[in-house]
């Protein structure tokens, strides 16, 4: 069942396009990838998502719901959350305020403590620095607590911007195999990237973006000796 649907959509700055008949499906339960090079289209894509850059043309449909124009925290709050690219934690807020902005549509404090829970069970670090400020923590710890910040909303589908962005090797490694846990945990992850090896080997379908278009699609083992792929990414 397609838990996310897009169906050429266009999206432009101005007058300029940087998506053209951009088609995608995500099927819940699963680990879906948009692999690009810089400037392929792929941070616009996710901004058309949530609403922040609607697309001009096209449709977007979420959960069985026409999303293509609603405004962002309608978005939010049918089950979306998105970790950025480069994190954005709030630096002069603690790790446990960080969290808590995740849930500001919650209003039981004892669901807001369970879900914390659950975040401090995935991270034990964070338990440890919940009192400590985001912006004094090291890249990899931001990560997480921008991972954190994501799940407190409980959402049905996670949209992650460059996860290993700014990572070393093995906070890289670490973080696709939190991602690969959370999906374990039946959250439907679009993962939006750069690392082909990494992203291939936790997804289980992927795009390739190159120039606002698809250029190609398939599971892993499809993808990976596509020449398309060395294209998109090598020219």
């Amino acid at each position: 069942m397609a838990l996310l649907e897009i169906e050429r959509i266009a999206t432009a700055y101005d007058k300029a396009d940087v998506l053209q008949d951009v088609s995608l499906t995500v099927e819940a339960g699963t680990i879906t990838c948009l692999l690009g090079s810089n400037g392929s289209g792929k941070t616009t894509l996710v901004r058309s998502v949530l609403g922040l850059t609607p697309a001009r043309a096209g449709r977007i449909v979420f959960d069985g719901v026409d999303i293509t124009r609603l405004p962002t925290h309608r978005i939010i709050a049918a089950g979306m959350a998105c970790i950025p690219e480069g994190r954005k934690v709030f630096p002069k807020l603690t790790v446990e305020e960080n969290l808590r902005a995740g849930a500001y549509q919650v209003r039981s404090d004892a669901v807001i403590a369970e879900r914390m829970a659950e975040i401090f069970r995935l991270f034990p670090r964070l338990k440890e620095r919940r009192s400590q400020f985001a912006g004094t923590m090291s890249g990899g710890e931001q990560a997480m607590v921008s991972i954190g910040r994501g799940l407190m909303c409980a959402p049905k589908l996670l949209l992650i911007d460059e996860p290993s962005l700014g990572l070393s090797p093995r906070l890289v490694k670490e973080n696709f195999q939190i991602i690969r846990q959370i999906n374990e945990r039946g959250i439907t992850v679009l993962l939006v990237e750069q690392n082909v090896h990494q992203t291939l080997a936790v997804a289980g379908h992927g795009y390739v973006l190159s120039k606002g278009r698809v250029v190609a699609a398939g599971t892993p083992d499809q993808l990976k000796d596509r020449k398309e792929v060395r294209e998109a990414y090598f020219g």
